[in-house]
This record gives structure tokens, sequence and C-alpha cells, in this order.
């Protein structure tokens, strides 16, 4: 049972470790002078000056403009005790200031930018270093790094509209780095809005389970320095790549049957008392690629778990079934008649009865209940969500994506793995896998095992190059590393199918803010407790948005907005203890590929949000600018960078506005203002996915397919894939419990079918 805390200041989350930023320098000290002014132009100090002299340290305002910024944001920051002195911190505050943008930027740069994009970041600010470059990108032979801040936020302002694609790719790019990396390091925004490390309401709890891992000996110098190293060797019959939904549920199936199962995972445990972490360690810990992965064309943020329980351990609390027009959809047009057999809703039914989802003992926080109220007030269908907790306690808690400290999300960890674990699972954390092994050609191609690296915990901390080679030899491979690894884990294998990486659905989320006059600490209870599906069959085919609610963390929310000035966006970021959230997931009916980058193999993203999904995301936020009026929102911002925000009129009476409701002209004329930029133009429209599937789906023939019915790979013998990249299309939900329900009946096949070959 949790130990309930009502004063925060009781329980105070382990510090976590982190690995020391890059020591290679990836910019020039030149190129870092450019790339941190262009940095300033987007986060700078706003200062006063008596003369309004500009400034080419800090962005300046007159005496009368910046006490009226200090008193507007004195009004709306959180902080009871000296406003005006924080306000004013808040508004001096630059990027380049922080030591800890610096290193941030390092960080990013270094260790998650691929060698394209560092290139490409290099030539720009080498470009903008000479005089011919600095004419044509800024209008002037002075170098950005000596004009007046405020010339450098309109050059930078006019590269989103610069007739030249590249420069229009760097404006978003950038723009996404530096809003992000100034959140996580900025010591003022979190106290100006009121936003605590850690939750009011919190709970701490041990998990569920003290996890143990495989530790392996250094090389020894004769290794290293005379022959090649030997490798360690570790027999099993079954070897799962991957601790994520997938992987997890394969682990307790098969362990519990019987079988020798290693799981190993190329992330880190952390347990329950290292969380939530925060800001600065939680990119680096728990997400894949510093949680900083970008499409190609920059249009989505891509966000996707990588630690002991992947996407489980960082995932909200959110578990639905796969709806019936999906299901009907994959057992139809893919041939797959399993997933409107009685055996599939079994296997739902099973993963949820371990997990304890219930929508019993949810109490939703304000915005939740905004979502409810305004889609009855609307006749819009709405449900409540259940959620992953065990189906006793409340689970009030909306920082649960940075770890879950009462452990009452019952994810992997508190769940499939810990039973995994009780019947006899070994496991190895800091593996990477380089290759899945084969013997023999064509179709009597079959698994033996993996190769990989492993990299202690030590390690990976002080980025010692101490590592050893493993090999896993086992008699089933069971790849679980998630719909961006798992493709690419293959093509390192030399596993040849045309699908591989294709096929990629991503959920593209476009987002809204409604701002209150009251306080309202978003960030205070689950994050998503309710859902409006009116708008998610716009096509009659099943492909449209639902409507929900988002996590308000600083550097997940905010800088999916857009900027459009320094002080103008600082302003808004202040409203955030004021504000709701509304996301329009859409369910895609187009899909991208990821594919490995060229030259150092990380994971690429080519996905653009069609024209039908950006028009379905779009409508679905203006059922929530409705909605959001209803509740009585002053303002109403979305992620597009072309739409101003709609302003409630402070002229409208009670009576006016009680007998209009929607049909309020001001809301209605800003409507209309918005649908006719529909579809939207997606280099100004602010994206981000948390749910990738497909790129290794299931299909009745390799033709049309990766694996087959039964998640073994087409062509080979012994190798299956069991993650939500096996999904024929996109699920439309959370795809948490249809990755569990086929990994629990595939296992359960697997398991039948070694009995037999044992016999």
């Amino acid at each position: 049972m949790a130990e309930i805390l009502p004063e925060a200041a009781r329980y105070t989350p382990r510090e976590v470790v982190i690995p020391p930023v890059p020591a290679t320098e990836v910019l020039t000290d030149l190129q870092w002078e450019t790339i941190l002014a262009l940095a300033d132009a987007v986060v700078p100090s706003i200062r006063a000056a008596a003369d309004n002299a500009p400034s080419t340290t800090h962005y300046t305002v007159t005496d009368a403009d910046f006490e009226s910024a200090t008193a507007t944001l004195t009004d709306t920051l959180s902080v009871s005790e000296a406003s005006a002195g924080v306000a004013r911190a808040y508004l001096e505050e630059s990027a380049s200031a922080l030591p800890q943008f610096r290193e941030g930027l390092q960080r990013l740069l270094a260790d998650y930018v691929h060698k394209e994009g560092q290139n490409g970041i290099r030539f720009i600010l080498d470009v903008l270093n000479t005089r011919a470059g600095s004419l044509l990108l800024t209008g002037s032979t002075t170098p950005i790094q000596n004009q007046p801040v405020a010339v450098r936020e309109q050059i930078f302002v006019g590269w989103a509209s610069s007739r030249l694609p590249p420069i229009r790719l760097i404006y978003r790019s950038l723009s996404a780095m530096f809003k992000t990396t100034w959140m996580n390091a900025s010591p003022t925004l979190n106290t100006a809005i009121g936003f605590p490390r850690i939750p009011v309401q919190v709970k701490y709890a041990p998990g569920c389970w003290e996890y143990e891992f495989l530790q392996f000996p250094p090389p020894s110098p004769s290794e290293n320095e005379q022959e090649q190293e030997v490798p360690e060797v570790i027999d099993t019959d079954v070897v799962i790549i991957g601790s994520g939904c997938g992987g997890a549920v394969a682990a307790k199936n098969l362990a519990e049957a019987g079988h020798r199962v290693l799981v190993v995972e190329k992330s880190y445990h952390y347990a329950s008392h290292y969380f939530p972490m925060d800001n600065r360690t939680a990119p680096v810990t728990l997400f894949e690629g510093g949680a900083s992965i970008l499409t190609d064309d920059a249009s989505v943020a891509i966000f996707a778990g990588s630690t002991w329980g992947g996407g489980g351990t960082v995932n909200w609390s959110a578990a639905l079934h796969t709806q019936a027009f999906v299901r009907q959809e994959w057992a139809q047009d893919h041939a797959l008649p399993f997933f409107t057999s009685a055996a599939f809703q079994t296997s739902l039914d099973r993963v949820c009865h371990r997990m304890g989802v219930s929508a019993a003992n949810i109490r939703h926080n304000r915005q939740n209940r905004d979502l409810l109220e305004g889609a009855r007030k609307l006749g819009y269908a709405a449900d409540v969500v259940p959620q992953n907790t065990g189906g006793e306690d409340e689970h009030y808690c909306g920082y649960c994506t940075l770890g879950c400290s009462s452990a009452g999300k019952k994810g992997p960890t508190e769940t499939w793995l810990a039973d995994a674990a009780r019947a006899g699972a070994v496991f190895v954390e800091g593996f990477k896998a380089d290759k899945i092994t084969f013997t023999g050609t064509g179709k009597e191609r079959i698994a033996t095992g993996v190769e990989g690296t492993w990299t202690s915990r030590e390690a990976y901390l002080s980025r010692s190059p101490i590592t050893r080679k493993v090999v896993v030899k086992a008699k089933k491979v069971i790849v679980s590393c998630g719909t961006l690894n798992s493709p690419l884990l293959l093509l390192r294998s030399g596993v040849q199918n045309w699908h591989i990486g294709r096929n990629l659905h991503i959920h593209p989320v476009l987002f809204g803010a409604a701002v209150f006059d009251e306080a309202i600490r978003p960030w205070e209870g689950s994050a998503l407790t309710a859902v409006v599906k009116e708008f998610e069959n716009l096509d009659g085919r099943g492909h449209g948005a639902k409507i929900e609610t988002t996590v308000t963390l600083p550097p997940l929310f905010l800088p999916i907005f857009p900027w459009r000035g320094g002080l103008d966006y600082k302003r808004f970021c202040a409203k955030l203890g004021s504000m709701t959230s509304y996301i329009a997931v859409t369910r895609d009916r187009e899909s991208g590929r990821v594919y490995p980058d060229p030259v150092d193999g990380r994971i690429r993203v080519e996905y653009t949000p069609s024209a039908f999904d950006r028009r379905s995301a779009a409508e679905a936020l203006i059922a929530s600018a409705k909605m959001a009026y209803l509740a009585g929102a002053k303002e109403f911002h979305v992620s597009y960078a072309d739409m101003p925000p709609f302003s409630r009129s402070e002229q409208a009476t009670e009576a006016d506005e009680e007998e209009e409701g929607i049909n309020n002209p001001a809301l209605q004329a800003w409507i209309k203002e918005f649908r006719q930029k529909f579809p939207l133009d997606v280099e100004k429209a602010g994206y981000a996915s948390a749910h990738q599937m497909g790129t290794c789906r299931m299909a009745s023939s390799a033709g049309q397919g990766v694996v087959d019915p039964e998640c073994q790979v087409w062509g080979t013998q012994g190798l299956y894939v069991m993650d939500a990249s096996i999904f024929p299309s996109a699920s439309g939900v959370n795809p948490m419990i249809t990755n569990m329900a086929i990994a629990d009946w595939a296992t359960r096949q697997l398991s039948k079918k070694m009995r037999r070959e044992e016999r």
C-alpha cells in the first residue's frame, strides 16, 4: 500500500546520475557564439531602457512597457510572495546566460542529433559568418551575433516563411531545440508558474520487485591488447530483446510455462524511489533519443520510452481495448481473422485483469471534468477512460510520464516483469543488440540468438569505454524493441523484406490550450481520464481524431506551441498554471517509414501528416475550443503558428453569453478563420506523437508484411516480433493493451510449439 504523504517535502526522489556532457565539442567557438545568439533571439533577456536603445545582450523595451509586462505577469503568476521580483527575474533571463542551457544543447547535438542534422546546423552557422551568407540570410553583412537582439528576433521570425526550404527546416528544428532546452535549464520558469518539483499529492511506495541483472567482468588485458576479445556466452531457450509492453508479457508467459527466458534491454532500470525524475534527467534516462526525435521535415516530435519497462514506464495510465471497427478492418482488409476471434478478446481481458484495469476510483482533474462537461453540453459522444492502476486506489498524479513514485501504475515493472522474475527469468540491462544470428539460408534460415554489446551502468555513467561483447544462444528469438528500433535490428541482421520499416503509423497529435482567470494547476491529477469520440470516424472508415487531455509538464507541453517573439512566448508560458489542455489524437490514414541514418545508423523517421489527417485534427480542435468556451476560458491557443488565439470579449455580458453559448459571434468568426486555413500548412503546425506502430506489420503473406499471423518473421524460423510494430494499421487508441494482448496470445502458441518440438 502506498504511503500517502500530505506534504510533498516529506518525500524527495533520489538523485539520478546521468552521463557527463560529451567532452567532444560538436561546434567551434564561433559556431557556439552564433547559435547562442540565435537562442537569445528566441529566449531573450527582456529589460527596460529609458531610451529604448537597441542592445546586443538583451531585448530592450521602454520603462513603461517593461513595467506593464511585469505587472501583467505579476497578476498571472501563481507564486504568492515577491511576485514582482519573480516576474522581473523571469523576464530578464536569457538562454545563453544559463550554464545548463549550453550543456543541454551540447548533449542534444552530440548524443541525439544525427550526423546529417549536425552538418546542416554547422553549415548554416558557418554561412551566417560569411559576408555573402549573412547578407542572404539576414539582409545585412553584419554577423547576426553582432546584431541587436530585437533585430535577431525579426530575422529568426522571417526564417519561418523563407523561400528556401532548408532555412524553414532549420527554423523549425532550432526553435524546438531552444524552447525545450531552455525549459529544462531555467531556474525561474517553474517558480514563476508555481510548478512543483514533485506532485503536491505525492505518494511513495517501493516497487513490487527488486530486480537483479547479470553482470560481466571486464575483458582481461590480454584479450584487449593481444587478441580479439572473447565474448561472454549465454545459453537460453528464449531471448527477448526489449523489456517494454510486448516483451514483458512474453517474458512472463514463457517463463511461467517453464522455458528458460533471458530479457535483454539496452537501457537501465530505475526503481520508484527515483521517480518522478526531473526535466533534466528524464529525457536522458527514460526516453528514446533524449525525447528529441523529430521527423525528417521537423513536422512531428516523436516520444518513445527507452528504459526498463519501455513505454509502459513512461506512458500514462490509459488502458483501452482495441475498438470493434479496427478489429474488423484487421480481420477483413488484412485477412487476419484472429482479431475478431474470441481468443483475442480473451487475451485482452487477461492482460487487463493482470493490471487491474478499471474505471473505478477515478478522480477527474479540472481539465478532464471540463472535457466531459463540454461533451455533455454539446451532445458529443464521450467516455471515461479505464486506468491500469490496480482498480483499488485513486491514482491522482500527472507526473507519471517521468516515472511513477507510488508504483500505482501497473505497467511492466509492477506486473509482467516481476512475474517473469518470480518464474526464473534472467535479465540484462545495458545490452545493445547488434544483430540476430542465423544458421541456414533461404526459407531454412533459423534464428539462433543475438550478438550485442553490454555496457555496465558504471561505464554508462562515466562514458567509459569498458564494455563486453555478449553472445546469446537461444532456440527462439523475440524482438520487442519497439516500432522505432525493431525494424532497424532486423535490417542490421540481414533480414530482407520490403515492408521492414515501412507502414509507420503514429497518431499525430495537435494541441490546444485554454486559459482561465483562475489558477488551475493542470499538472495535478491523472493526465487522461476522459475521451471524446465524436470525431473519430470522419471518413466512414474509422479515421478521424479523438479529443483528450494531456500532461502539462512544462517541457512536454509548452514547446509545441508557436513562438512569435521572445516577450510574447514568455507571456504565454507564464500562463500555464491557469491553463487546461486539449489534444486531437488522430488515427492516421496515411503512413511513413523508419530507417537507419546512412552515416551513424541512428533512428530516422520519414513522416508528414496527410491533408486528411490535418483536417481531422483541426476539426477536433475546433470542437475543443467550443468546449473550452463553455467552460469559461478567456483564451484558446492552438499549436498552429498561422492561427492567432481566440480571446473572449471583455465587453460581453453574462446574459448574452448564457443565451448565445457557442453561437457567440466572436467564437464563430474565429472558427471560420481557422477553417479557411484547412488543411493547415504542415510547416506551421506543431504535432507530437507518443504512439508508433506498423513498421514490422503482421500480414497473411510475405508480400504484404513482415510477420505472419503468429508473429514469426516471414522467411525465417524461430524469429518473432512482439511489439506495436506488428500492428497492421493504426490502433486508434493507446497501443498498450492491444500490444500486450497480441503478445499474450502469440507466446502461448509459441510455448505449445516449443513443447511439441521438444517431444
